[in-house]
């Protein structure tokens, strides 16, 4: 039997989310438990759905899923463990969580009902269930460009009013997790607790941009400084750095500085910095350079739009 996600649900890989809910819905109101009463099978396969359900409503690890980064537990590639393991944890599980089934009608409908229930819990059920695993807790944190380029310590106010230290690894992007094992909603009968993840968010920089690993600065320089060269102190995410202008620069041209973009990971070798150039004149044109220029004009004509010549 697969144990892919999509086929617990019934639906296609590129299924919509309104797709999945739908599946979820209908295979849920036909399986869950106390419609099924003592049915084990029926059972078992609720939890399997309601696990496949939180995966792929979640969409960056539907998307981190898809791309095989981790399995259907929502572990790290390549451990093999699938979500089957989760939903085995019973049916306190986070994804066996009922929060998330308030839009399946309203209270006169039996399905309703029946989660309003769940959600209340009775004491019978969590005298006689076995050990329940926490629910997953999300957490957003904002974090400076500079932060995430070259990683930093934060701390993250817990909802209990609890402060936590995390480490927010370098070159982490944008929209990327941090996974805080155990840190979520503790477990029920001596079952283990959940865990926390952190949802980087990661604010934009006024001069650098990143491209993958490596930065990009926009550098601007004086008609005189393309034209003779010269070496410039600029910034990179690790400090101020000298940078030699060639003789001759244009706008647009990119000068690379190996190594001074995002640090290297386990995977290869660090990012570089790129400066784009931008030539700026000055505000004020006085009448020197512009007779030098009219006078350098008539002695040095030369051509800088052949490739456009025919495009219209």
């Amino acid at each position: 039997m697969s144990n892919s996600p999509y086929d617990a649900l019934g639906v296609k890989a590129d299924a919509s989310d309104k797709e999945i809910k739908a599946a979820y819905r209908k295979l849920a109101k036909k399986l869950h438990p106390d419609l099924n009463p003592g049915d084990a099978k029926a059972e078992e396969r609720f939890k399997t759905i309601s696990a496949a359900n939180a995966l792929l409503s979640d969409k960056e690890q539907r998307a981190r899923f898809d791309r095989g980064e981790i399995d259907a537990s929502g572990k790290e590639a390549p451990q093999q463990q699938y979500y089957r393991s989760y939903a085995d944890a019973g049916p306190k599980h986070h994804y066996y969580n009922t929060s998330g089934f308030d839009d399946f009608g309203d209270e006169s409908d039996l399905f309703s009902e029946l989660f309003a229930r769940a959600r209340a819990g009775s004491a019978e059920d969590q005298g006689t269930r076995g050990p329940f695993r926490g629910a997953n807790v999300q957490y957003q944190l904002k974090v400076a460009f500079l932060d995430a380029a070259r990683g930093a310590k934060k701390r993250i106010t817990m909802p209990d009013g609890s402060s936590l230290d995390i480490t927010v690894p370098a070159g982490i992007r944008d929209g990327q997790n941090i996974r805080l094992k155990g840190k979520g909603s503790p477990g029920m009968n001596k079952g283990p607790n959940g865990d926390a993840y952190v949802k980087i968010e990661v604010a934009p920089h006024r001069n650098f941009k990143r491209d993958n690993k490596d930065i990009i600065l926009e550098l601007p320089i004086t008609v005189d400084e393309a034209i003779l060269g010269g070496k410039i102190a600029i910034p990179t995410i690790h400090g101020k750095v000298t940078l030699n202008i060639p003789a001759g620069s244009s706008s647009g041209q990119a000068l690379r500085l190996n190594g001074k973009g995002i640090a290297a990971d386990k995977q290869g070798k660090p990012g570089d910095q790129l400066v784009r150039l931008k030539i700026v004149l000055p505000k004020d044109v006085d009448e020197d350079l512009r007779t030098f220029m009219e006078a350098w004009q008539k002695k040095n004509e030369y051509s800088v739009r052949q490739d456009l010549e025919g495009a219209i």
